[in-house]
């Protein structure tokens, strides 16, 4: 299992030097987030922020948790992917989503999506333009918002050690919804949640083992890579953070992403100390 950190809060400098704190201290991975207007809190541009980080950085992964894929336009969501992408030599990865509707980027423009019918809509016309976009090859696409007719988008990602020739797709799905499951099914990860009032909690091993097992089940043999990836705050305690780390391991969870969302605690300072002591192996 690798496991991550999410840069969540502080001035732009900070969030980059970050990245390569986490580089230099063990970490396989570094991520963003991607907001506009969310309740006062400070947001940066999250390609930017990567791109910054991908020259700055020659090993970890990179990527943002999440994109907010739906209220975006995917052809330029794309061109933005794959600069980065090779901008960091192929250590790209999309985690995917629909967003939070409460973000002034939806709820303060008029005709954007609000409903969350429309939303998921919006989400999979933009998946199913991401799908095809990496091919270097034109194409069309008939979604339920948009109509794309002879699109060629060049460069393509840099190819990955495995062979694909995509940047991989990890979708937001919510255990045990059928239906979002089997979203991000169709794509190369899944960053999982709880449906419902409990889509804030964090899931618990047992959960996690069930979860993989039902992944695994129906993706069947022979279909590809896929990730399974949670974003958490590990607890401070770092006896504690290992155990927990080593039963998500078991459970069959291959990224776990160290994330302090409240501002209140994920100051710069804190993020900084807790990077510099490596991940709790």
């Amino acid at each position: 299992m690798k496991i991550g950190f999410v840069g969540t809060y502080g001035t732009v400098q900070e969030l980059v030097d970050l990245a390569v704190d986490a580089e230099e201290h063990g970490w396989d991975g570094y991520f963003t987030w991607d907001g506009v207007d969310l309740d006062g809190m400070p947001a940066w541009d999250p390609f930017a922020v990567l791109a910054a980080a991908a020259v700055r950085t020659e090993r970890v992964t990179l990527g943002a948790l999440v994109f907010a894929l739906a209220r975006r336009r995917p052809w330029v969501f794309a061109k933005q992917a794959v600069t980065v992408d090779h901008l960091s030599g192929g250590r790209l990865v999309l985690p995917v989503g629909l967003g939070v509707p409460t973000d002034g980027a939806v709820a303060a423009v008029t005709g954007e999506a609000t409903t969350l019918r429309e939303r998921a809509e919006r989400f999979d016309d933009a998946l199913a333009v991401l799908d095809r976009s990496f091919a270097g090859e034109r194409f069309d696409v008939a979604g339920t918002h948009l109509r794309v007719e002879g699109m060629r988008l060049v460069p393509t990602p840099v190819a990955r050690p495995d062979g694909r020739t995509r940047i991989p797709l990890w979708v937001v799905g919510a255990f045990p919804s059928e239906r979002s499951m089997g979203r991000a099914l169709r794509h190369d990860g899944v960053v999982a949640q709880y449906r419902g009032e409990r889509a804030q909690e964090g899931i618990s091993p047992q959960d996690a083992a069930e979860m993989v097992a039902w992944v695994t089940e129906r993706r069947g043999a022979g279909a590809g890579p896929f990730d399974v990836v949670l974003h958490d705050a590990l607890p401070t305690d770092r006896g504690e953070a290992s155990e927990l780390l080593a039963a998500y391991e078991e459970a069959g969870v291959t990224w776990f992403v160290d994330a302090l969302w409240d501002p209140a605690v994920g100051t710069a300072d804190v993020q900084r100390a807790r990077v510099r002591t490596g991940p709790p192996r």
